[in-house]
């Protein structure tokens, strides 16, 4: 048995491509249209898992966006996805720059999490070992859930 893919449903293409790739980082690394199924599947890698996803088809995030629109309450109960990043400051400080708001701060130079714009939880997780306490993170409070 290997992980292939995580499936998250979502609402708006271009907000969730551009929350995913342009301020996570992701990469697309293929995408699917069905008419007769009406939806479209769209692929993405981890800058570092890039060539094993071309390769292997794995590990990626499957975003899968139904043309005729649904609700979808908080994720359909999903939990999170997690991804290890190099330098967790710096991530954090590119999203909020971006608009993006830190829901859980990486207080601990360790773990952070923010939410995509259909409300899924992203972990985001220090590569080695944690970074030193530094402001202003240190200090910030949790927003939102996540």
């Amino acid at each position: 048995m290997r992980y292939l893919h995580t499936m998250v449903r979502v609402t708006d293409v271009d907000k969730s491509l551009d929350f995913y790739c342009n301020k996570l980082g992701l990469v697309e690394i293929r995408r699917m249209e069905n008419e007769a199924g009406r939806f479209t599947l769209i692929f993405l890698a981890a800058p570092e898992d890039e060539e094993r996803a071309r390769k292997d088809q794995a590990p990626m995030v499957e975003l899968t966006y139904n043309w005729d629109p649904e609700a979808y309450d908080g994720g359909r109960n999903f939990g999170h996805l997690a991804y290890v990043v190099d330098d967790i400051y710096a991530l954090c400080q590119s999203m909020m720059d971006s608009g993006i708001t830190i829901n859980r701060p990486p207080r601990d130079g360790h773990m952070a999490f923010v939410r995509s714009p259909d409300g899924i939880s992203i972990e985001l997780l220090q590569k080695g070992d944690r970074l030193p306490s530094q402001e202003p993170w240190a200090s910030m409070q949790n927003t939102g859930k996540w």
